[in-house]
Formats: structure tokens, C-alpha cells, sequence
């Protein structure tokens, strides 16, 4: 069936395109309620859909919130399958159906793909996971709509809002954690050395004190890390704890441990960050930090509405977190 078109509509009924229109958008102020009566019939007659974009478009407002998620080549390909950004997710948009808004999700590997898909939609406001601070920069000199960085590193935040997490505390929990459990020799595991991840690292070795810290930098890619881990089997069997940057990467040492014969947390505790839903179903249920999904979301679209009308605001916002001790952690015990 072809789509029937606002032209077809108008020329049928002998009006202007732009009368039409104003109908669909309701913009009736100016128009005749016997006109009005005459083309809504003629719409429902012929079935016609409109575009939901271009009503959008001719609305001052959208009350589309966007969600750009970085694809990053770690998540290889389903980085919206990730416990935590499923979680974020979930989260914002209780908090935009709460505020009568939409949210559209799309995966970005760039900051322009964010700035020509949000442009095409005229979106009210932005919420930007997980990109870099040359990216926030980017979209801040070559667009006017307000955005929000969530879960990124963003030390610039001129006209940005940076909603991010005291990743240092949480970090420095574990460790105090792993010290008041008498270990002495740890390892850090993450990907990088920058940004959230370095803050977390060098949380728990203020935590840790005066104990041994191993930084292991793992591969970002699945099959890589798992060959990675069987190479460096033996500095497992030499400390008595691990710390994962992300609950991913925790539960996935502790089933790589249980391959190698060592019993997470008997040989080795482990503990993670982010408190996904893996945590409770690892087995043993994972030690980790909490940080509060609904109060970052709700405090994202409160800085996003404050953007809107005051573009020259911005700032940092860190929010609290807390450690939540499972049973992937307990007491050292002497390594011979």
C-alpha cells in the first residue's frame, strides 16, 4: 500500500499543504472548525500515518531525551548486554516516563554520530556514557542542546554537567576491606590506566596500606583476557585477594579461579565495583561496591532540565558509594 502524503491530502480537499499540516501538528487556532472537521476525516478515511519525526520537529520541544552508550570495542558489539548500562538504562527511563518525556537509545563509536543523530531529532537534552573527555568537549563547541556526562571522566566541565561516582572511596573501601582481613599481597585488575578506572585503583591502595599491590592491565577482548589469565596463572597463586574495576571482569576471574583449581574466597578473595545483578548470582555471591542507579538517574534529568535553562551551568556532581561485603571475600589464609 502506498503511503499516502499531506500534498495527496490537500489537494483532494483543495487547501494548502502548510493548512494541512498545521492540522496534523495541531496548530488549529487560525483555522476554521468546519476545515479542521474536513481534513481529520479525510486523514482517518485515507489512513494516513504521519511522520513521527516531523511532528516532533515542528514542536518547540521534543521531550525526546537521547542516551548515547559508547560502543566500545571491549563489549564487542553488546555493549547494551552489559549488566551496569542495562542497569543505568532501566533507571533513566523510569526517570523520563516519571517527567512525561521519551527516551531514544542509540550506540555511538563516535561523538559525531551523537551530534548529527541528535540534531535530526531535536532532542530536548542528551545523557553520554561512557566517551572520553576530547568527545564532551567536541559535542559542547559544536551543539546547543544540553547533555549530561554519566559514567564517563570529564575533568573540563564548562557548560557540562558531569554526574559521575566517588570512585577513590570505593576503591579505598575494598582495600580497607582486604587490609582488615588480613591480606598482605593483592592484585588490581582492569583494562586501562586512566580515568574512573585509575581513581579506583588508587582508592584501594590507599585503603590497602602498606600492603604488596600488582597492577594487571588485562585485554579488552574476551578471548585475548582468557589466554592473558592462564598466562599469569601464578601470580594468582602467590596473593591472597583481587580487586576488579567492574563486577564484569570479577566474575569473570572467579570462574577462571575455579578452573585453575583455586577457591574463591578460601585461596583468593575477590571483590568487584558497580553492584550489578551478577553480583548476588555469582557463585559465591561477589563483594563489591554499590553506587545508587535511581538517585544518578533522577539526578541527571534534574541537571539536564537546569541545562535547559540555564546553558551556563555545569559542574561536577559525585555521588556516594558504599561497599557491599558478600562471600567472595574472607579472612587470609597462609600461602605456602
Amino acid at each position: 500500500m502506498e503511503r499516502v502524503r499531506i500534498s495527496d491530502i490537500a489537494e483532494e480537499l483543495g487547501l494548502s499543504t502548510a493548512t494541512v499540516s498545521n492540522v496534523i501538528h495541531g496548530k488549529t487556532r487560525k483555522i476554521s472548525d468546519e476545515t479542521v472537521r474536513r481534513v481529520q476525516a479525510l486523514l482517518e478515511e485515507r489512513q494516513y500515518i504521519p511522520s513521527m519525526a516531523g511532528i516532533l520537529l515542528a514542536q518547540n520541544t521534543s521531550r525526546i531525551i537521547g542516551v548515547f552508550v559508547h560502543d566500545h570495542e571491549k563489549y564487542e558489539g553488546h555493549v547494551l548486554e552489559d549488566a551496569f548500562i542495562a542497569s543505568s538504562l532501566n533507571a533513566l527511563s523510569a526517570e523520563a516516563e516519571a517527567a512525561g518525556q521519551f527516551m531514544m537509545v542509540k550506540r555511538a563509536k563516535r561523538a559525531e554520530d551523537i551530534l548529527q543523530f541528535a540534531s535530526m531529532w531535536n532532542m530536548d537534552g542528551l545523557v553520554v556514557i561512557g566517551f572520553c573527555r576530547q568527545d564532551y568537549m567536541y559535542l559542547r563547541s559544536h551543539m546547543r542542546i544540553p547533555f549530561v556526562v554519566y559514567d564517563g571522566f570529564c575533568d573540563r566541565t564548562e557548560r557540562i554537567v558531569n554526574i559521575t561516582i566517588d570512585n577513590t572511596s570505593g576503591g579505598r573501601q575494598v582495600g580497607e576491606l582486604m587490609r582488615r582481613l588480613g591480606h598482605r599481597r593483592a592484585l588490581c585488575v582492569t583494562d586501562n590506566l586512566e580515568g574512573v578506572d585509575k581513581e579506583r585503583i588508587e582508592g584501594f591502595r590507599q585503603g590497602f596500606g602498606l600492603g604488596e599491590t600488582e597492577v594487571m592491565v588485562v585485554p579488552m577482548r574476551r578471548e585475548e583476557r582468557r589466554a592473558y589469565w592462564q598466562r599469569e596463572a601464578a601470580r594468582f597463586r602467590r596473593a591472597t585477594a583481587a580487586f576488579a574495576v567492574s563486577d564484569a571482569y570479577a566474575v569473570e576471574l572467579m570462574q577462571f579461579l575455579r578452573e585453575s583449581g583455586l577457591k574463591v574466597p578460601e585461596d583468593i578473595s575477590v571483590a568487584g565495583f558497580d553492584d550489578t545483578p551478577w553480583c548476588k548470582l555469582a557463585s559465591p555471591a561477589l563483594t563489591t561496591v554499590r553506587q545508587d542507579s535511581a538517585q544518578r538517574a533522577r539526578v541527571a534529568m534534574e541537571r539536564l532540565r537546569e541545562l535547559k535553562t540555564h546553558a551556563d551551568c555545569g559542574g561536577t556532581v559525585v555521588m556516594p558509594v558504599q561497599l557491599v561485603e558478600r562471600d567472595s571475600t574472607a579472612p587470609a589464609q597462609e600461602k605456602w
